[in-house]
C-alpha cells in the first residue's frame, strides 16, 4: 500500500543548465569582432598609402642632391684621371694630356654618364 500521504511526485522534467550564450549572442559577438578587423584594416590601408606616398616624395626631391653629387664624383674622377695621364705621359714630348688621341673631328668621347 502507498504511504500515508501518497508517494511524493515523479520528476520527468529534465533539469539540464544552461550552455553558454545563445545563437544570437555569437553571430552579434562574430559580427562585432568583424567590424573591429575591417575597421583596423582600413586605418592600415591608409597608413601604408600615406607612407608609400612620403616615400615617392622623398626619393623625388632627393633626385637633385644624388645628380649633384654623381656630377660631383664625375668630375673628381675626371680630374683624377687628367692628373694620372700627365704622370704618366710628362717624358712624351708634345702630349697635351685630355686631348683626343683621334685625329678625326667627328668623334667625340662621351663627356656624360647616365645611371639607369
Amino acid at each position: 500500500m502507498p504511504p500515508p500521504g501518497g508517494f511524493e511526485p515523479v520528476k520527468y522534467k529534465r533539469n539540464l543548465p544552461l550552455r553558454g550564450p545563445s545563437g544570437l549572442v555569437i553571430l552579434g559577438g562574430v559580427t562585432a569582432v568583424c567590424a573591429y578587423g575591417f575597421y583596423r584594416v582600413g586605418k592600415g590601408n591608409l597608413e601604408k598609402r600615406e607612407l608609400q606616398r612620403e616615400k615617392v616624395w622623398s626619393r623625388i626631391h632627393l633626385v637633385p642632391l644624388l645628380l649633384a653629387e654623381g656630377d660631383r664624383d664625375a668630375y673628381r674622377r675626371q680630374q683624377a684621371a687628367l692628373e694620372r695621364e700627365r704622370e704618366i705621359m710628362k717624358d712624351v714630348p708634345g702630349w697635351e694630356a685630355g686631348k683626343s688621341v683621334y685625329n678625326n673631328p667627328s668623334h667625340r668621347s662621351a663627356e656624360t654618364i647616365v645611371v639607369i
